[in-house]
C-alpha cells in the first residue's frame, strides 16, 4: 500500500508522514526536504545528491524509477526539475528503524527462496514491520533470524527486505528482496502495477453484480485516523484505487469473493468492499464484526458467534502472487492455500447454506 508518530502499526502502519499507498500498503517517509524560495530549476536527482552526501546519483535514480521519490505528494522521475517551495520526500515500503532489530527464532512458512528473492506465507496475527507497540514478534524479526548467517543481508538496510506488506490480521503471500537490485526491480513492478495479486475474502451479503470492478479514491477517514475511506473524486487526499472482484460461492447471507488488486492502497480491499455494502466478515474496523445479513433467531446468532470464534479476524487471505524474477526474467506465480481458520469458517457457511 510511510510513517511518523504511529498510532496503530498493526493496522494502518502510517500516520502523519505515511504516504498512502495494501496491500495494506502505504509508503513510509524516510527523508523530507523543502526547496527554498530562491531555488533555481534543478533536476531532482541532482538536488538530492547535493543534500544526501552518502547516496549516489545512480541509487537516487533507481529510487525514482521505483516510485520512491515524491514531489508535492506525486511520484516523479529523475528528470523532474525542482521549483521553489517544492516538498521532496523519499519514501520506502517500510518504516525507518530507529532501534536495533532483534533476530527471533520464529517459524517461517517459506514458499520459495533463491539467491535473490524469498516468498513467504505470513500467518494472520503477525505484524509485518516493527514499530510503535510492536518491536518484537514481527515478520522482520523472523527474517533477521532466517538471514542471521547471511553476511550480505542486513535487516536494517532499506535497500533490502520486504517489497510490500499486508495487514496484521490478513494472511498470505509476501515477497522479500535479498539484494538492492532485486528490490529496485520488484519495487518498479509494484509501482507500475504489473504484479499479479489475488485475495480470497468472505463478505457479508451477495455482491450485485456478482462480478465487477470497484473504483474509488482511498485516503484516511476524515473522522477516524485508524480507518481509511473512499473519498470524493476531487479530494486531493484520496489516491486512485481499483479492485476487481468475482463471486466464487454464494452462502445466502455471505459470499466467498476473489479480489484482484489493480492498485495497492492501504486497506484497499477492506475499504472498497465495505464502501460497496459488503464488509469483510469479522472485520471489526470496517463494521464486519456485526450481524449484517440473515435471521433474528437465537440459533443463527449463536452460529455467527461460533463463526467469529473460529476465525476472529477479517476473513481475508492473500492467496496468489505473481511477478517477474528480477534476475532470470522468468514469470513466477505462487499460491498459498487458505489457512485453517478461514477454511473452517467457509466449511461452516457451506454446511449451513445447504
Amino acid at each position: 500500500m510511510a510513517e511518523e508518530p504511529l498510532t496503530d502499526t498493526t493496522e494502518i502502519e502510517d500516520d502523519v508522514d505515511t504516504v498512502a499507498g495494501e496491500d495494506g500498503g502505504g509508503m513510509y517517509e524516510h527523508f523530507r526536504f523543502v526547496a527554498d524560495k530562491g531555488q533555481e530549476l534543478l533536476r531532482v536527482d541532482k538536488f538530492l545528491v547535493i543534500r544526501m552526501q552518502h547516496s549516489s546519483r545512480n541509487r537516487i535514480q533507481q529510487a525514482a524509477e521505483a516510485g520512491c521519490i515524491l514531489v508535492n505528494g506525486r511520484a516523479v522521475k529523475s528528470n523532474y526539475r525542482v521549483k521553489p517551495h517544492d516538498l521532496i520526500q523519499i519514501v520506502m515500503d517500510r518504516p525507518r528503524y530507529e532501534f536495533e532489530i532483534i533476530a527471533e527464532d520464529i517459524p517461517l512458512d517459506i514458499v520459495y527462496e533463491d539467491d535473490t528473492v524469498l516468498v513467504v506465507n505470513k500467518p494472520a496475527g503477525m505484524v509485518v514491520h516493527p514499530g510503535h507497540g510492536n518491536y518484537t514478534g514481527t515478520l522482520v524479526n523472523a527474517l533477521a533470524w532466517h538471514f542471521r548467517d547471511t553476511p550480505d543481508y542486513d535487516v536494517s538496510d532499506p535497500r533490502l527486505g520486504l517489497v510490500h506488506r499486508i495487514d496484521k490480521d490478513t494472511s498470505g503471500l509476501l515477497v522479500v528482496a535479498k539484494t538492492p537490485d532485486a528490490k529496485t526491480h520488484l519495487g518498479r513492478q509494484f509501482f507500475e502495477k504489473t504484479t499479479k495479486r489475488e485475495y480470497y475474502a468472505l463478505v457479508w451479503g451477495l455482491p450485485d453484480p456478482k462480478d465487477g470492478r470497484i473504483e474509488g479514491n482511498i485516503g484516511r477517514h476524515p473522522k477516524d485516523r485508524l480507518r481509511m475511506a473512499v473519498l470524493p473524486a476531487d479530494d486531493p487526499a484520496g489516491k486512485h484505487a481499483v479492485t476487481h472482484y468475482e463471486t466464487l460461492e454464494d452462502f445466502t447471507h455471505t459470499a466467498l469473493v476473489k479480489c484482484v488488486l489493480e492498485t495497492g492502497r492501504t486497506h484497499q480491499i477492506r475499504v472498497h468492499l465495505s464502501h460497496n455494502g459488503h464488509p469483510l466478515f469479522a472485520d471489526e474496523r470496517y463494521g464486519g464484526d456485526k450481524i449484517l445479513r440473515g435471521e433474528r433467531s437465537g440459533a443463527y446468532q449463536k452460529f455467527i458467534r461460533d463463526c467469529m470464534e473460529v476465525c476472529p479476524r477479517q476473513a481475508l487471505h492473500a492467496r496468489t502472487l505473481g511477478f517477474v524474477h528480477p534476475v532470470t526474467g522468468q514469470e513466477m506465480f505462487f499460491t498459498a492455500p487458505v489457512p485453517p481458520d478461514m477454511m473452517k469458517l467457509l466449511e461452516m457457511w457451506r454446511e449451513r447454506s445447504k
